[in-house]
């Protein structure tokens, strides 16, 4: 198979990962946005790179002119969460979704792999909208913890220096590696709601500062009283100082309603 044919063929395989990866993310900036816990922590993509393609064709036996429809993860996804219960909440999210349709879903929390390997894989067919037209691919979504991906790309690097043939001692490693990410991930869901609350009021407060600051710039562009602005200025350093998220609130709510105000004026005045 040609080079150019090879480019051609994965085109549709990187516009997906690129489109999955933007709304999963999203997933995650709009509950922040909103003030809610997201059970999205990071997302990342790849499209497996031409030579890994042949190198599974090729151990798998399989033709190329069956490479598309035998080889499920030439677009990845991967999913990470903070807490285990997190994976069950982006599985629903995925069940739910109309722009996805699931192939089939493997539990390797549940049932981890011999290796210690644990993850949860989906494959899902998406529709991809091209200049070359419309295409049905599939993709492998993969969904882990922090704790479970470290160990996976630690494990990785090991197979691939390796060449799938681990040493035992390395192995026998590796497995109480993954025994200590499991304990991890245990503990962490123990203090979760601890956690999350720690993290909701952060992103809480990084709004309220975000927007106040917003207010003061907007109030001084419009504004022809700057002892005025300065007033504001001092209130807000003040109640910064004081670190009092209540009435950091009432002060954004008291600036929302000047600087609605400023801008009536100005549609008035035009």
């Amino acid at each position: 198979m040609e080079i150019q044919m090879w480019r051609e063929i994965l085109i549709p395989y990187q516009q997906a990962v690129q489109e999955l990866v933007i709304k999963f993310t999203s997933i995650r900036t709009e509950n922040n946005k909103l003030g809610k816990y997201s059970p999205v922590e990071l997302v990342d993509g790849r499209v497996k790179k031409i030579s890994s393609i042949l190198d599974k064709a090729r151990k798998k036996q399989i033709p190329l002119d069956s490479m598309e429809e035998e080889i499920e993860d030439i677009a990845g996804l991967r999913i990470i969460c903070q807490f285990v219960e997190d994976i069950d909440k982006v599985v629903e999210i995925i069940r739910s979704r109309s722009d996805m349709e699931i192939k089939y879903e493997k539990d390797y929390i549940s049932n981890m792999k011999q290796s210690g390997y644990k993850s949860y894989h989906i494959i899902i067919y998406y529709d991809v909208h091209t200049a070359l037209g419309k295409k049905r691919i599939q993709a492998e979504i993969q969904i882990r913890t922090l704790a479970m991906n470290f160990w996976a790309t630690i494990e990785h690097s090991l197979q691939y220096k390796y060449k799938h043939n681990i040493p035992a001692e390395i192995r026998e490693r590796l497995m109480k590696a993954a025994e200590a990410a499991h304990v991890l991930d245990e503990e962490l869901s123990t203090i979760r709601s601890e956690i999350m609350e720690a993290q909701n009021t952060f992103q809480y407060k990084s709004g309220v500062i975000a927007d106040i600051l917003n207010n003061i710039q907007n109030i001084r562009s419009a504004s022809e009283n700057d002892r005025e602005v300065e007033k504001i200025q001092e209130e807000f350093y003040r109640l910064w100082e004081e670190g009092n998220l209540e009435k950091l609130g009432v002060f954004r709510r008291q600036l929302d309603v000047i600087a609605e105000n400023y801008r009536v004026q100005s549609l008035g005045d035009n």
